[in-house]
Formats: structure tokens, C-alpha cells, sequence
């Protein structure tokens, strides 16, 4: 019989695919035409969408290790998207996504390291989803904030706040795999199966 965490076909995998599908329009809708709004709604539509696959896999009891991938795999695409598209449209500045997509090489490199050595992936913590639940809340934010209308202005200062509490956030779950990266290299490697 089959491991049920080998299934591909589950609701929260269809839902990471959609979201994955969505990079490509989102970053034509700000960087092409512009379309602020409709990208919003890409962008909002991957935030709910996050929080709703990995409900759905615990509530179906469909969790996967396809699902274990792809979720964080969309994840960081659209940080990693978002924050492109915004450093080329003057968003945000040069150095805050430097800061975030270091973090995610760091983070990458120590991944590599530990499947040479046999180990698994990091165990996602609350703290790292946390981390980009505020940044997939600010990028939408930072959208609203671009112009000069009653909604721009309301949205910017919590926008800021968003960024900031979200990128500490990220940085500091970084702290936390590299420290579980320490750890697990001063443990003797599980055998590769």
C-alpha cells in the first residue's frame, strides 16, 4: 500500500500549483501594463491561499511530500518576485531585498549542505511562517501605498510596519535553521535511504 504521503493529487498541492501559476501573471501585471490592482488581487489570492493548503492538509488529512515542497517553493518565489519587481519600480530600496534574498541563500546553502550529509529538510516553524505571513501582508500594503490617494496614506505607515516586523521576522527564523544546521552537523548523518 502506498505511503499517503506520497500522493500528488490533493487539494492543498492543486492549491500551491495555482499559486505557483500565478508568478508569472503577477510579474507581467507590474512590471508590463502596470495594473497595480488586478496584481493585488494575484498577490492577495497567494497570501489566502497559503494559509488555506496547509488548513486543508491538516483538516483532509492531506498532507504530502510534494505539498512539504511546493508550499515553501511558493513561497519564497513570490518573495523573491515580489521583491524584484519592486526594487526595479523603486518600491522598495536595493538593500531590503538584498537583505531578504540573502537570507534565502544562507538558508538554501545550509539545506544543500545537510541532504549531502543524508538529513532531511528544515521542520517549517511557526516562526519562519509567521515571518512571511507579514511580508505576503506587506507586499500587498506597499502596493496600496503607491500614489497619493486617502487609501495610499492610510496604508503606508502600516505597510512600513508590515516590512519591518515581517524581515525581522525572516532574518531571525534564519538565525534558527542555521542553529539547527550547527546542530545536526555535530550529530552523526542519518543514512540515505
Amino acid at each position: 500500500m502506498r505511503d499517503p504521503a506520497d500522493r500528488l493529487l490533493t487539494i492543498p498541492n492543486l492549491l500551491s500549483v495555482l499559486r505557483l501559476a500565478g508568478v508569472p501573471l503577477f510579474l507581467y501585471l507590474l512590471l508590463g501594463p502596470r495594473e497595480d490592482g488586478w496584481a493585488l488581487l494575484i498577490l492577495m489570492f497567494a497570501g489566502f491561499s497559503d494559509w488555506l493548503d496547509g488548513k486543508l492538509a491538516r483538516w483532509l488529512n492531506q498532507m504530502s511530500n510534494l505539498g512539504a515542497l511546493l508550499d515553501p517553493a511558493a513561497d519564497r518565489l513570490y518573495v523573491f518576485c515580489t521583491l524584484l519587481a519592486f526594487v526595479i519600480r523603486d518600491i522598495v530600496p536595493l538593500w531590503i531585498a538584498l537583505v531578504l534574498v540573502g537570507r534565502e541563500v544562507v538558508v538554501g546553502i545550509c539545506l544543500l549542505v545537510l541532504r549531502q550529509r543524508g538529513w532531511g529538510t528544515f521542520e517549517v516553524t511557526y516562526l519562519g511562517k509567521a515571518a512571511t505571513f507579514n511580508l505576503l501582508y506587506a507586499f500587498p500594503l506597499l502596493l496600496i501605498a503607491q500614489g497619493d490617494s486617502g487609501w495610499a496614506q492610510v496604508a503606508q505607515p502600516i505597510a512600513y510596519a508590515f516590512t519591518a516586523w515581517g524581515g525581522a521576522l525572516y532574518l531571525w527564523s534564519a538565525l534558527l535553521y542555521v542553529y539547527q544546521f550547527f546542530l545536526a552537523l555535530r550529530v552523526t548523518p542519518r543514512t540515505v535511504a
